[in-house]
């Protein structure tokens, strides 16, 4: 009886391992739904003069890498550096590639090897040490279009619901709009055609009060790491049993 109740222990804990690995799965590839985007885009950083959201440039190169770029590679897309939404359009794109995230609680500064317990500290060693690696000659800020890409819904890990703002939402799909005709403009040719049309179904059509569509519909980068470590979780389980 001891050895049936062992077993059913194990088989219980694995399963329950299981279902949080792909509990995981699912919430890499969607996001909340529900919120309106009402926060504006833009704040002051810092006393450096730079009008512009770190946390929500870092939400929205987050969200285009996620539900935007498969996509587009996928097409062997090359997007113009006229497009807003071209890395070399974000502000901070090299502060953030030179962000080195080597344990839990161990986060390193690229350029001079200092490290931090968490990242905002990193943030403000960024802001305080090397604002002169910014590029602040270009009003670069992807911020800016956090509004056309639901970054509050990234954003907001405990959603809510609020009232809807018709002319917030009209705001944030006219901008969105123009970033599919802007980046993926239809005259280039088939590959510029689907994925203006993508953009619109993935970000633009969720933008409207019905509460019809929802964001990041049509998927986005798939996860690997949670079904490899699934398998493994089975045989170390059967190892066990036997």
């Amino acid at each position: 009886m001891g050895l049936t109740r062992k077993h059913f222990t194990v088989v219980f804990l694995c399963l329950c391992f299981t279902v949080f690995l792909l509990l995981i799965s699912v919430s890499s590839s969607s996001s909340p739904q529900g919120q309106m985007e009402t926060a504006a885009s833009r704040s002051l950083e810092h006393d450096n003069g730079v009008h512009c959201s770190r946390e929500r440039s870092r939400t929205a190169w987050k969200i285009i890498d996620e539900y935007l770029m498969p996509f587009v590679e996928k097409e062997r897309y090359k997007i113009s550096s006229r497009c807003r939404l071209h890395p070399e359009n974000d502000l901070y794109r090299d502060q953030e590639q030179h962000k080195m995230h080597v344990d839990i609680n161990e986060w390193r500064c690229g350029y001079c090897k200092k490290t931090f317990y968490e990242e905002k500290y990193l943030d403000k060693h960024f802001d305080n040490r090397h604002y002169d690696l910014l590029n602040v000659s270009h009003s670069r800020c992807l911020a800016d279009v956090c509004g056309a890409l639901h970054c509050d819904l990234v954003l907001d890990s405990a959603p809510h619901k609020t009232r809807c703002n018709p002319a917030a939402i009209g705001r944030n799909k006219h901008l969105c709009e123009s970033l599919a005709d802007s980046c993926f403009p239809v005259s280039e040719g088939p590959s510029a055609l689907h994925l203006n049309e993508f953009f619109l179904r993935q970000f633009c059509d969720a933008h409207t009060c019905s509460g019809g569509r929802k964001p990041f519909s049509k998927g986005g980068k798939v996860h690997f790491m949670p079904f490899l470590c699934l398998p493994l979780a089975v045989v170390l389980c059967c190892i066990y049993l036997r």
